[in-house]
């Protein structure tokens, strides 16, 4: 969230939509991204 300026629910809802790329799950409620993968999302829109 912090990166991208997007809320929670937003960025979640373009997971759903294959729009972003999908967290990795860590456990029940928990979950992260690759640093790497924003990186290359916020690129990708830069362009």
């Amino acid at each position: 969230m912090e990166r991208t300026t997007l809320s929670r629910s937003y960025i979640y809802a373009k997971v759903r939509r294959g729009e972003f790329p999908a967290p990795i799950s860590l456990g029940s409620k928990c979950s992260r991204w690759h640093v790497a993968d924003v990186d290359a999302w916020i690129r990708e829109r830069q362009s």
